[in-house]
Formats: structure tokens, sequence, C-alpha cells
């Protein structure tokens, strides 16, 4: 695990650089279907969201969700991300989702720098903004020769 510095503008840039925000989806994308059919079923993006844990914990600690309501609430977040309805979720829709996802996150971050811990596996979207952002300032800070 590292400790990174982000804001919302660190998130946003990585979004904005279209090249590499769809490159990361693509490849999150492609690691989450796991039959490799070119769709997420249900329960390839339910995969996805245990993994991370986000639902069953708040600031870390295990919250006691019944089974029922964790369905539920998988459930509405295939929903919102199967915007045809289909009952499966493509590439597009999962990077329009993501696109979304990622800039409430920035938009609930705001200017103020704050310290996350992350993976360091460099797999996470938040890692790889900062990643983004650090590459930017190391360029800046120490220019190629000409």
């Amino acid at each position: 695990m590292g400790v990174v510095i982000i804001d919302g503008t660190t998130v946003k840039n990585f979004v904005s650089d279209e090249a590499q925000f769809k490159k990361s989806v693509d490849e999150r994308f492609a690691a989450l279907d796991l039959n490799n059919d070119g769709v997420l079923s249900r329960s390839e993006l339910r995969k996805a969201f245990e993994l991370m844990r986000l639902i069953e914990t708040h600031f870390g600690l295990d919250v006691a969700t019944t089974p029922d309501e964790l369905t539920q609430l998988y459930d509405s977040i295939f929903d919102k991300f199967d915007y045809d309805h289909s009952g499966t979720v493509d590439l597009e829709e999962f990077r329009e989702e993501m696109k979304k996802i990622m800039l409430a996150i920035a938009e609930g971050l705001g200017s103020s720098p704050i310290q996350m811990v992350l993976e360091d596996d460099g797999r996470g979207f938040l890692q790889q903004a900062a990643d983004l952002e650090a590459s930017k300032t190391s360029s800046v800070s120490h220019p190629t020769p000409t």
C-alpha cells in the first residue's frame, strides 16, 4: 500500500486524458470479463464490487448488511451500468458509468488535497490518477535535455 495526495483536479485530469482513461477502463473491463465474452454479466460485476468491499464497509469497518440487502444494492448498481437493459454491460456502458463515477469522486474531493492509502498494484483508478499527476509533475521539474 502507498500513500498519495490527491484532490478533485487530479481525478478530473485523469478522466480528461481520454487515451489514458480509456486504456485503464478497458483493462479493468477485460479483467472483470471472466469468461471473455465481451460483456459483463450481473455476477461478474457483482464479484468486482465484492472484491472492492465498498458496500460492506464503512470507513474500513465491517458493516452488518444482510445478504438480501447486498443483493438489492448490487442489482441496483448493475441496473445503473446496463443502460440498454440487455442484461449485460458492454464496454461502452462500462466506460460511461466509470466516467460518471470518477467525476462524482472528483466532485466529492473538491479542491482540498487529501491523503489516501491505496493499493500499490497500479490497477486502481485513483492510483492511476495519482500516478498520471506525478508523471506530469516529474516531467515539468526534470525536463528532458534537448
